[in-house]
C-alpha cells in the first residue's frame, strides 16, 4: 500500500470516530436521564404520603384517656382509646431511662436519626441467619414508626421510617424525642406510655420504679403481648433478666446491682383499675354527651377531666334496690314464669325479654342527677330504659293537669262535679273506668289522692286541654296529645323527664335541666366546661306548694301508702301511674332534698302480673331508696308561700265548716260506722279561700232531735271515700291535710277568723231523754280538759 493510500484510510477512520463517540455519550445521557428519572421517581413514589412538617411537629399530641369522677371528685369511670397518663422526661426513673436506652437504643445520644453500625451489625446478622432476626431500629426510628407508619416488614417501609426519623431528628432535640417516645410506646395489657404502664403493673409512678422494676418494663417493649407480667410472669422475668444483663454491659449498672435485681420480687399492682361494675348506665349518658359536645377523638384520645354529679354510694343502692325489688315481683305467684326462664335463657346477640326496672334520682335545687339506672344488667341491654325509653305515665301525669287548674284559680279544695257525666269525644260520650268511689263530686285533694279516673278527665275538660299542654310542655315532659285521655297519662314520657318535671313541685315552681356533668377539663387543668344551670319557671310557687302539699296525701294515705308501710317516715310527696293492662308501674315522689321516679316493666309492653297497680309494685322500691337518700335529712317541709293562709273547711263540701261538719257519720270500707269530724286546715291563696258555709252538714233542727230519739231521719252515713277520708289499713285515722308539715308551721299561716265550727271530738257519752231535745243533764256541762291538737289539723 502506497503512503497515500495509508493517509486515506487514516484520514477515513479518523473521521468516523467522532460519530461513533458522540453515539455513544448520547446513549450514556439517555440511560443516566431514564436512570435519574426512575431514581426520582422512585423517591418521589416512596415520600408521598409521609406527613409534612406541621404533621410531625404534632407527634406530640398523643392519645390520653379521659377519666370520669363522680359528684366527690374521684375517678370512678375511664373512656380511652389508648390508656395513656403523659409525664415529663424528669419525672420518670433514671433507672428505667438508662434500661430502655440500654435495651433498646446504646447509640442514641451519637446518631442523627439512624444508627449505621447497627443497621449493618443487624444486616449480617439477617444475612447468617436467612431471616429478619433483628431490625437494627433506633429509638427515633421506633417513634416515627408508632406515630405514622404500619409494622409491615417490608424495605419500602424501612425506607420511609428511615427518612421520618431524619424528619424528626431536625424537629426535636434528642430529650424530647426520647420523652415522646416513653410516653407513646405500647406495653401490654392495654398501657401506652411508662407512666401508665408503672401504674398498672407496680400501682406506682414510673419516677418510683426500681432497677427490677424498670428492668422488666423495658423488656416489654419488644414483645408487650408475650412479656407482659399479667400474661405470663415467668417470661416477663426471664425478659426482665435480659435486660438487667444488657445494662451491665452497657455500663449503666454493675454486675452486683443486677444480682440483687434478678433475686427481687414482682409484687404487681393495678392502679388504674377502676371496677366499673357499677353506675355504668350513668357512664354511657356522659359518655354520649361528652361525645355531642367534644366529638370522639376528643373525648376517647384528649385526656379530659370530666366532673360528675353521681353518688356512687347512692348509685350502688339504686342498683342493687332495683335488681331487689324486680326479683321479688318475679317470685310473685302470678308472675309469668316464661319471663323468668327467659332472663336465663338469652341467644347470643338477642336482646333480653325479662321484667326491667329502672331509676332517676336528683336535686331538685339544681337539677344533679345523683343516680341512673337504665335496667338490671347493662353488659346484656346497654339501652337506658331511664333516657331512651317512652312509655305512657299513667296516672302519674294527673298532677299536671292539677297543676294547670290551680295556675286557673282552683284550690285544693274546689269541688269537681258531675262525675258520673260523660265527657263528650269524637267517639261519643265517655266516662273513665277504674273508680273506687260513686261520688258525683270530690275536691281537687281528695280526687288527687284517690287517683280519681273521672275527677282527672272532668277537671281537664274543665280547665281546657290547650292548657294543660301547655304546663306540660312548661315542665319538659314533651308535647302531650290534645285528647281527653291525657289526663290519664296517654302521653309517651321518659322516666328522666317525668322526674325532672315533679322536682319543679319540690323547687318551687323552677323546672332545671337535669345535669351529670358539672365541669370538663383538659390535660392542663383548662375548663373548657362547666354546667350553666338551665332553667325556667313552669308554675308560680303557690301552685309549687299545693301540688306538694296535696301529693303529700297520696304518700301518707293515698295510692302511695305502701312507702309508710315499708318504713319511710319522712314528710313526702308523690304519685303512682298504672297503664292499661297494669303494663307500667311508676312512682315519682320527693322530699325538699331529693327527687326519685323509678319505672318497672317490659321492653316489650305486656301485664306484669294481673292487678298490678304502681302502688304495690313501684312504691316499695321508691321507698327502699328513698330511705338511703335521705338517712341523713331532718324531718322538714316546704314554707307556705306569702299569700298562702291556712282556713278551717269541711272535707266533703270544701266550703267553710257548719255546725254539723264536727260530727259526721262515716262508713268504712269494712261496713263499720264511726263518727268524725269533717273538718280540717287547707291551704288557700288568700283571694280561693272560701266564703259560704257547708250546706251538707247543717245544725240539726227540733224535728231531726226528736226523729232521732227514737231512731228516725232520713240522713244516711256518708263512706269515707265521699268523704275524702282516708280508707286505707292503718291510714283511717290520720289526718288528711296538710298531713306533711312539720310541727314549726309558719305563724303567718293561721286559719282565717271565721265563726268556727266544733273541732274533731272524742265520742260523746250518751245523754239522757232531755238532754237530747234540750241540750242539758247528766256531766256535759263539765269540760274536759283540752287536747293538743297534731299538727296539720283535721280529722
Amino acid at each position: 500500500m502506497t503512503v497515500s493510500s495509508r493517509l486515506a484510510a487514516l484520514r477515513g477512520s479518523l473521521a468516523g470516530r467522532p460519530r461513533t463517540l458522540v453515539g455513544s455519550i448520547g446513549i450514556l445521557a439517555v440511560l443516566l436521564f431514564f436512570a435519574g428519572g426512575s431514581f426520582a421517581w422512585f423517591g418521589y413514589e416512596l415520600t408521598a404520603g409521609l406527613p409534612d412538617r406541621t404533621a410531625l411537629r404534632a407527634i406530640g399530641d398523643m392519645a390520653q384517656s379521659t377519666t370520669i369522677l363522680d359528684a366527690s371528685d374521684r375517678p370512678v369511670f375511664t373512656i380511652f382509646k389508648e390508656q395513656r397518663i403523659e409525664v415529663p422526661l424528669e419525672s420518670m426513673s433514671a433507672h428505667l431511662v438508662r434500661a430502655v436506652l440500654s435495651v433498646e437504643d446504646q447509640r442514641f445520644y451519637d446518631h442523627y436519626g439512624v444508627d449505621a453500625l447497627r443497621v449493618g451489625a443487624a444486616a449480617l446478622s439477617n444475612l447468617r441467619e436467612g431471616r429478619r432476626a433483628q431490625g437494627g431500629s433506633t429509638i427515633t426510628q421506633q417513634l416515627a414508626r408508632q406515630s405514622f407508619l404500619s409494622r409491615d416488614k417490608t424495605y419500602r417501609r424501612k425506607l420511609k421510617e428511615v427518612i421520618l426519623a431524619a424528619y424528626v431528628e431536625s424537629l426535636y432535640s434528642k430529650h424530647d424525642i426520647l420523652e415522646l417516645y416513653l410516653n407513646k410506646v405500647y406495653l401490654g395489657d392495654g398501657f401506652y406510655g411508662v407512666e401508665a404502664a408503672a401504674r398498672g403493673y407496680f400501682g406506682k409512678p414510673a419516677s418510683d420504679l426500681t432497677v427490677s422494676e424498670a428492668a422488666l418494663v423495658a423488656g416489654l417493649i419488644q414483645s408487650p403481648s408475650s412479656y407482659a407480667p399479667t400474661v405470663s410472669l415467668e417470661r416477663a422475668i426471664a425478659r426482665r433478666n435480659v435486660v438487667l444483663q444488657t445494662m451491665v454491659s452497657s455500663g449503666a449498672i454493675d454486675a452486683a446491682t443486677a444480682e440483687r435485681a434478678k433475686t427481687a420480687g414482682v409484687k404487681l399492682s393495678n392502679a388504674l383499675d377502676i371496677k366499673e361494675t357499677s353506675g355504668l348506665y350513668f357512664k354511657e349518658q356522659v359518655r354520649r354527651e361528652l361525645v355531642d359536645r367534644f366529638g370522639w377523638q376528643r373525648v376517647y384520645q384528649g385526656g379530659l377531666r370530666v366532673h360528675t354529679t353521681l353518688d356512687a354510694g347512692l348509685q350502688r343502692a339504686a342498683e342493687a334496690l332495683v335488681e331487689k325489688r324486680v326479683t321479688e315481683i318475679e317470685r310473685l305467684p302470678a308472675f309469668p314464669r316464661k319471663a323468668m326462664v327467659a332472663r336465663h335463657a338469652i341467644a347470643e346477640g338477642e336482646a333480653p325479654d325479662y321484667l326491667q326496672g329502672a331509676l332517676v334520682a336528683l336535686d331538685p335545687s339544681t337539677g344533679y342527677v345523683r343516680a341512673m339506672v337504665g335496667g338490671r344488667d347493662f353488659t346484656e341491654s346497654p339501652f337506658n330504659r331511664a333516657v331512651q325509653a317512652k312509655r305512657q305515665s299513667g296516672s302519674a301525669f294527673k298532677p299536671f293537669v292539677f297543676a294547670a287548674a290551680l295556675e286557673a284559680g282552683y284550690s285544693p279544695a274546689s269541688l269537681i262535679s258531675h262525675l258520673n257525666d260523660p265527657i263528650a269525644t269524637p267517639q261519643g260520650g265517655w266516662v273513665p273506668e277504674d273508680e273506687h268511689s260513686n261520688a258525683s263530686a270530690m275536691t281537687l285533694r281528695t280526687a288527687l289522692r284517690t287517683s280519681s279516673n273521672r275527677a282527672a278527665v272532668q277537671l281537664l275538660s274543665e280547665v281546657g286541654i290547650p292548657a294543660a299542654v301547655t304546663y306540660a310542655e312548661r315542665l319538659n315532659v314533651g308535647t302531650p296529645p290534645s285528647v281527653p285521655s291525657l289526663a290519664l297519662g296517654a302521653s309517651e314520657v321518659t322516666l328522666l323527664s317525668l322526674t325532672s318535671a315533679y322536682a319543679a313541685f319540690a323547687d318551687g315552681g323552677t323546672v332545671r335541666q337535669p345535669v351529670l356533668i358539672r365541669r370538663v377539663e383538659d390535660t392542663d387543668g383548662v375548663v373548657l366546661y362547666r354546667d350553666a344551670g338551665k332553667a325556667h319557671r313552669a308554675v308560680s310557687e303557690t301552685t309549687a306548694f299545693l301540688m306538694a302539699s296535696m301529693l303529700a296525701d297520696v304518700v301518707n294515705a293515698g295510692t302511695g301508702y305502701r312507702a309508710r308501710q315499708t318504713g319511710f317516715t319522712l314528710p313526702a310527696a308523690g304519685k303512682t301511674g298504672t297503664t292499661n293492662d297494669f303494663v307500667d308501674a311508676w312512682f315519682v315522689g320527693f322530699t325538699p332534698h331529693v327527687v326519685t321516679g323509678v319505672w318497672i316493666g317490659f321492653d316489650k309492653p305486656r301485664t306484669i302480673v294481673p292487678n298490678g297497680f304502681a302502688g304495690e309494685l313501684a312504691v316499695p322500691l321508691w321507698a327502699g331508696f328513698m330511705r338511703a337518700a335521705t338517712k341523713n335529712d331532718k324531718p322538714d317541709w316546704f314554707t307556705p308561700p306569702s299569700g298562702v293562709v291556712g282556713v278551717n273547711i269541711c272535707r266533703v263540701s270544701g266550703k267553710l265548716p257548719n255546725v254539723g261538719c264536727g260530727s259526721v257519720e262515716v262508713v268504712a270500707s269494712d261496713g263499720s260506722i264511726s263518727t268524725r269530724s269533717m273538718i280540717y286546715t287547707e291551704y288557700f291563696v288568700k283571694r280561693t279561700r272560701p266564703t259560704s258555709v257547708c250546706p251538707l252538714h247543717p245544725a240539726p233542727s227540733f224535728l231531726d232531735a226528736l226523729s232521732g230519739l227514737f231512731g228516725g231521719g232520713d240522713e244516711k252515713p256518708v263512706s269515707a271515700a265521699d268523704a275524702g277520708l282516708p280508707s286505707v289499713p292503718g291510714a283511717a285515722g290520720a289526718p288528711a291535710a296538710p298531713p306533711a308539715v312539720p310541727p314549726e308551721r309558719p305563724a303567718e299561716v293561721k286559719p282565717t277568723e271565721t265563726k268556727r265550727a266544733p273541732a274533731a271530738e272524742e265520742p260523746k257519752k250518751k245523754r239522757g231523754f232531755w238532754s237530747r231535745v234540750f241540750g242539758t243533764g247528766g256531766n256535759d256541762s263539765k269540760k274536759k280538759p283540752e287536747e293538743k291538737k297534731k299538727p296539720g289539723g283535721g280529722a
